[in-house]
């Protein structure tokens, strides 16, 4: 066997969900490591607060997406998708920016500018070809949120960086991926409610549409007027507990692993309501709170469930959850708690909280990397090729 012909560059999942392990285990210390000045930030034409949140929505966030969207956008469209050297391709251009982000300061600005863009470029225009070209095979109408949103984080990415647009950036991403998550968490809950549950949720085609274009438009929050921006926040909010109430919180919430779907669909929830309120008033809390509600809340708690599952059920292994897995998970929702909550009403001790709860993420990680980046690299354990 070669090396274009390794099980690793099967499918898109595999290289991105190794990288995310890597990556959640390991940019949340070193974050601490540079707060506490235990490490110099990285010399660069950014701040370390644009460089951490640029390396955990581009670096970890987009190694769980790609992934995601790699494997997903070929089963929707019923084709094999990429593999082999278009994975390694990625994958090296996904290096590339990590080490153009941590050497920016030494790299002349049109190095790092193609260093930076590489990957994202190249995987955005790679998933928006794969659901453009097969548009009339697509199993979901709702993709084009898709297509409109991916190159849209070329964009906000560019905001992030920039030295005057670095909070229209960060929340035009955090926006992005809003959207993302409600797209699949509406899909993704359906179809576990049904399969594990037996239960049919509601899916009513008029609210979910109202949801998504609501999550869209406030991709632009940033450009709205405050008092209509905290309106169309507070409204996407209601509109979504309305339909979490109809959805059998009661049912699912007994089921750790489907559970925690529904916890990381209230903290969307809770994030667009801090989100609102501190459009419309200076807030009370201790720093970007509704930030974190997401990051922690969102993806903290919905990447580990994602990725154990998709790690087994496409590698031919049983869709199960063990004791181990379910660690792992409550785990992560000890360290929402403990940045979200605890670091709110102890603020004194504001960077131990901080370092607890990159703590949870440094073990969650290494327990998924130590656990599954063997099954990513074997053959599927059916016999099937991919």
């Amino acid at each position: 066997m070669n090396f274009v012909n390794h099980p690793l560059w099967l499918v898109g999942f595999r290289p991105f969900f190794a990288l995310a392990c890597l990556a959640g285990l390991s940019l949340p210390v070193v974050w601490t490591l540079i707060l506490a000045g235990t490490i110099a930030p990285p010399p660069a034409p950014f701040s370390p607060s644009q460089w951490h949140a640029h390396e955990m929505f581009f670096g970890f966030g987009w190694a769980v997406l790609g992934g995601f969207l790699l494997t997903a956008s070929k089963n929707w469209v019923k084709v094999r998708g990429y593999h082999g050297l278009p994975l390694i391709i990625l994958v090296a251009a996904w290096l590339l920016e990590r080490a153009g982000m941590w050497f920016a300061g030494a790299l002349p600005p049109l190095v790092f500018r193609l260093a930076s863009n590489l990957f994202l470029a190249g995987i955005v225009g790679m998933l928006s070809w794969t659901l453009l070209r097969h548009r009339d095979t697509d199993s979901f109408r709702d993709n084009h949120f898709f297509l409109i949103i991916l190159p849209l984080f070329l964009v906000a990415k560019t905001l992030l960086l920039g030295s005057e647009s670095f909070a229209a950036g960060a929340a035009m991403t955090l926006a992005l991926f809003r959207v993302a998550f409600l797209v699949m968490l509406e899909r993704t809950v359906t179809q576990f409610m049904k399969n594990a549950l037996g239960a049919d949720i509601l899916r009513n085609p008029l609210l979910d549409s109202s949801i998504k274009l609501l999550a869209l438009l406030l991709v632009a929050g940033s450009l709205l007027p405050p008092a209509f921006g905290a309106a169309l926040s507070l409204l996407l909010a209601l509109l979504l507990a309305v339909r979490f109430a109809f959805w059998q919180p009661q049912r699912a919430l007994r089921r750790l692993e489907i559970g925690i779907m529904y916890l990381g669909y209230l903290a969307i929830v809770a994030q667009l309501v801090l989100q609102g309120s501190e459009l419309l008033a200076p807030p009370p809390w201790l720093g970007s709170l509704a930030t974190h509600v997401f990051t922690f809340g969102a993806m903290g708690l919905v990447i580990p469930a994602m990725l154990i599952r998709i790690c087994k059920g496409h590698t031919g292994r049983p869709l199960v959850f063990d004791r181990l897995d379910r660690s792992v998970l409550w785990i992560m929702i000890a360290g929402f708690v403990i940045r979200t909550v605890l670091s709110q009403f102890d603020p004194g001790h504001y960077l131990l909280w901080i370092q607890l709860a990159a703590a949870c993420w440094f073990t969650c990680f290494t327990l998924l990397a130590w656990r599954y980046i063997p099954i990513l690299v074997k053959p599927r354990a059916d016999g099937r090729e991919h």
